[in-house]
């Protein structure tokens, strides 16, 4: 399989065209000539200024284009918009940087950081994106018009902006800037002085260190995070048991990517405490916890571990994830999949498997594990295989990483 710098500079233009966009197109977009195009396409000229144009037209780097760096996987040219106009978002707000925007209401910040949340939980990853970067200006916006002493709710919205898109950052990939994102939220809930917004923020950075398979400072911010906001149970919340279920449950599945049974089982026992004093699905802050996320995400964690029996038995136990976010829903479909493959039960995995990729195609390919599911599958029927594999694009990848079950969150 050819790796991004084996393809001609020409050829990596056309990739990242793709289908989409036609070479009439890509020259409106450049304000370029449809031949000048063609001859870029097919190596015969090109000049860093139509570089230059290309790139920026197909929202990329130019290294992408000269192959030195690869593409980000799964991306589509509206991803990598969507990404460079949040990373202009972010980078800009940090140093104030917010000219001619209108500043919002408190009240009306926070409708849109709800419908940010709600579109991030139905996977719906693109849509989220592009209202955060709109948003952390407006966020922006209302923090430098708010009165002398009157700026901590200010602060509390900017950092769940941040915190938005740092999330969507790092779900597509895009490490530098989520670990920019996160670390202004960071910043934010501080001025902020929000013990919940804070505890948040950290346990996003240890979502940023574990896909970035940095798993001991992950686990480290976890715990942290969680023994910071641990509640009375007597009196607490079903806001802050919701934050700190939620917490606990991350640090357990921290722990089970580092073999930790000890740890990952400790934390599961809270969780599952937790979720049973909740008595059901509650969200805030833009997180959703609850008994049945206690259990559903107990599969996970005891595949992780290969603990295939108490996965399959924790499955078995499972009747109705409908409270669940959507994607919170796709998620328990893989880890199931992933079980199945674990007990060699090939046909039933694919069969999952690929009901979960046609439900949310969208959601489908920004995420790692069916490609680590169809690489546990080997006695599947030959036709079922190549079916699903056509759906997760593994018969035409242009050899980009794929991650493993330890990192593929």
């Amino acid at each position: 399989m050819p790796q991004w710098a084996d393809y001609s500079t020409g050829d990596r233009i056309k990739i990242l065209r793709g289908q989409e966009i036609k070479q009439a197109d890509l020259a409106e977009m450049t304000g370029l000539s449809v031949p000048t195009i063609q001859a870029a396409e097919q190596d015969k000229r090109l000049s860093l200024p139509t570089l230059l144009k290309i790139a920026a037209a197909l929202s990329v780097d130019t290294s992408v284009v000269l192959g030195q760096q690869a593409p980000r996987r799964a991306l589509l040219p509206g991803d990598r918009q969507v990404l460079r106009d949040l990373s202009h978002a972010v980078h800009d707000t940090a140093a104030g940087i917010t000219p001619g925007v209108e500043a919002p209401t408190l009240a009306e910040l926070r409708d849109i950081i709800v419908q940010g949340w709600n579109l991030y939980w139905k996977g719906h990853y693109a849509e989220a994106g592009a209202l955060a970067a709109p948003l952390l200006r407006s966020a922006a916006a209302r923090l430098h018009e708010q009165p002398a002493g009157e700026q901590a709710p200010a602060w509390g919205l900017v950092a769940d902006a941040y915190r938005i898109g740092a999330y969507v950052a790092n779900l597509m990939g895009v490490r530098d800037l989520a670990y920019a994102a996160i670390g202004h939220a960071q910043h934010a809930a501080e001025q902020a002085g929000d013990d919940l917004r804070q505890a948040l923020v950290t346990s996003g950075r240890s979502w940023v260190y574990l896909r970035d398979a940095r798993l001991p400072e992950a686990l480290e911010l976890a715990e942290r995070s969680a023994v910071d906001i641990e509640p009375r149970f007597s009196k607490a919340t079903p806001e802050q048991l919701t934050v700190y279920g939620s917490h606990v449950n991350f640090a357990a599945v921290v722990a089970s990517r580092l073999g930790d049974k000890g740890r990952a089982a400790d934390y599961l026992s809270q969780s599952h405490a937790t979720g049973a004093r909740m008595g059901q699905e509650v969200r805030a802050h833009g997180t959703l916890f609850g008994p049945v996320s206690a259990t559903t995400q107990a599969v996970g964690v005891n595949v992780s571990l290969g603990q295939t029996g108490k996965a399959l038995a924790l499955i078995d136990s499972i009747h109705d994830t409908g409270h669940l976010s959507e994607a919170a829903q796709h998620r328990y479909e893989l880890d199931k999949a992933l079980a199945q493959a674990d007990a060699k039960m090939w046909d039933t995995s694919l069969d999952t498997l690929e009901a979960a990729l046609r439900s949310a195609p969208q959601w489908a390919r920004h995420q790692a594990l069916p490609q680590v599911i169809v690489s546990k599958v080997g006695r599947a029927s030959t036709s079922r295989l190549r079916r699903v594999s056509k759906l997760i694009g593994a018969d035409h990848a242009v050899g980009f990483p794929t991650a493993t079950a330890k990192t593929a969150l």
